[in-house]
């Protein structure tokens, strides 16, 4: 740890490599916490993220990342982690096929967990509630009950010390956290938001998350860096 970090309190952000979490990332870091951040590699098809979560760690520097493997391909049950189509018509109202079975509170216990080894009291998670593919694990009300969850299952919480878990994105719309990639002076290149990536690495365009997330930049009025192929 240099020098000038080390006054810093810490943080334990969770990093897929997508946009959210890049900006959330960035906004722990704007707040004055040192960033720890944890990836999943949990045998997901969009492969390509994990590799953009890497980047992000090293472009912003971050003090630890750990990468930690979780093959939730043995559960399947998500066309993220099964041999199930990724839908291309749009975001509709029901939950999709894309959800990944309490992928969020899987990942949330990870987080703590590695929070309460690091000393971290503090937890970042991109989630957001407005613009997004209706997903449970999303509501501000599953993180108000993780944390209440986190603060009696863990010996931190039953101690005194419990965890704050911030999700600075909850209330955002896309466009909103496109301009915050913006002034945040990020490369939304670096981050990756696609389902079903093309065979020469191009973003599809049609998926949910890739729908939302243009949908996000053109309403901001900004430019996307990432590379779609429709």
């Amino acid at each position: 740890m240099s020098s000038q970090t080390e006054h810093l309190k810490s943080a334990v952000v969770l990093l897929s490599g997508g946009l959210d979490s890049m900006v959330t990332a960035a906004l722990a870091q704007e707040q004055g916490y040192e960033v720890h951040a944890l990836t999943i590699d949990y045998g997901q098809r969009h492969r390509r993220e994990l590799e953009a979560a890497r980047a992000i760690a090293k472009q912003l520097d971050v003090a630890r990342h750990v990468e930690l493997e979780l093959d939730l391909r043995k559960f399947g049950g998500s066309a993220l982690t099964d041999d199930i189509d990724v839908p291309k018509e749009g975001v509709g109202n029901d939950i999709p096929v894309t959800y990944v079975p309490a992928r969020n509170l899987v990942f949330l216990a990870l987080t703590t967990a590695f929070a309460e080894a690091s000393g971290a009291s503090d937890i970042f998670i991109g989630v957001n509630a407005l613009d997004y593919s209706g997903y449970p694990d999303c509501r501000p009300e599953f993180i108000a009950s993780f944390a209440e969850t986190a603060r009696l299952g863990t010996k931190s919480g039953v101690e005194g010390e419990p965890f704050t878990v911030h999700a600075p994105l909850q209330e955002m719309t896309k466009a909103d956290i496109a301009s915050e990639c913006a002034r945040l002076g990020l490369n939304s290149g670096w981050s990756w938001s696609c389902y079903d990536p093309t065979e020469d690495g191009l973003a599809c365009g049609r998926c949910d998350s890739c729908r939302l997330r243009r949908k996000g930049f053109e309403e901001a009025g900004l430019e996307d860096q990432a590379r779609y192929a429709a």
